[in-house]
């Protein structure tokens, strides 16, 4: 029987953006974007230079928790997955949208990818990611 460690995560850091925020932990992001906002290349670039700031020379994973509906420019995953330390990249919803919209997502996101329902599963699928060498 494992014994799942009691320590709560820790948010190293929190940022406000246009669109919404992204917390930063030791070794993901998580990103909540508002209602109606569009996630565009520029702003991409963005959540792209925090994960620089704090995972400059380190692996990291990348959950998406989809609470809102918003639009999701698919050309990002083009220069997403230039990341070479982006390892897991996990999309956490119960909506029946989020789950069609994420096959057409996968098909321009080529490296580990996965859709969940409840992100403490798309959590421990991004830290069993980053154990792998």
């Amino acid at each position: 029987m494992g014994v799942e460690s009691t320590k709560k995560k820790v948010i190293v850091r929190e940022y406000q953006l246009e669109i919404g925020k992204v917390q930063v932990y030791e070794n993901y992001m998580v990103s909540i974007f508002d209602e109606g906002a569009t996630l565009t290349l520029e702003r991409a670039y963005q959540i792209i230079g925090i994960s620089e700031i704090h995972f400059k020379n380190k692996n990291f994973g990348f959950i998406s928790l989809r609470k809102n509906s918003y639009a999701v420019d698919p050309t990002i995953y083009n220069y997403l997955k230039e990341l070479d330390n982006l390892k897991a990249f996990a999309i956490v919803s119960v909506k029946e949208i989020d789950m069609h919209n994420f096959k057409i997502e996968k098909l321009f996101y080529k490296k580990p990818m996965k859709f969940f329902i409840e992100y403490d599963n798309a959590l421990r699928w991004i830290k069993t990611r980053l154990k792998r060498k």
